[in-house]
């Protein structure tokens, strides 16, 4: 690798590097593997220079990669713990907690949806992303992005109308 290709790879890393942890983070919710993750996601992402051309914007480049790289990482966990102890450490993972206390009620919502659902909603609303952005990073028809987001905010709104009764 040349000089030139150092300092882009060193800019492209400052640059995205906070984002691709939270993408981490958000799959995961282990601060520790999100941290191996962004290393193995921009170590992967070295491995395509000298010669890397990027036909896209380098979110979309970079979505797949480290969605990819975060549930290999959750595989290799569940067999390291191997059974049902494995199986139940996979599936009680949730969103990340806020720690504050107005955001819990909706930390448990959103951390019973479905994988699908939390990663359109946490992009459309925290990302801000539009669903043609959204479709394009998820690699899903737009149709796809508005019916999941659709179904998800069903869900939140079934959710917080049983929050409202009690």
């Amino acid at each position: 690798m040349n000089t030139g290709d150092e300092s882009a790879f060193e800019i492209l890393y400052y640059r995205h590097k906070d984002w691709l942890f939270r993408m981490a983070y958000r799959i995961t919710t282990n601060e520790q593997l999100a941290q191996d993750i962004l290393q193995d996601t921009f170590c992967y992402f070295l491995g395509k220079f000298p010669n890397f051309e990027l036909r896209c914007e380098f979110r979309t480049f970079l979505y797949p990669v480290v969605r990819n790289i975060s549930l290999n990482h959750l595989k290799k966990s569940r067999r390291m713990i191997g059974g049902d102890e494995g199986d139940s450490y996979i599936s009680s993972i949730h969103a990340p907690e806020v720690n504050q206390a107005h955001h819990q009620d909706f930390t448990v919502m959103i951390g019973n949806l479905s994988q699908d659902h939390r990663e359109i909603l946490l992009l459309r609303f925290v990302d801000g992303m539009t669903l043609p952005e959204i479709a394009k990073l998820v690699a899903i028809p737009e149709g796809t992005a508005k019916s999941r987001l659709h179904h998800a905010l069903a869900a939140l709104r079934s959710k917080a109308t049983s929050y409202a009764v009690k």
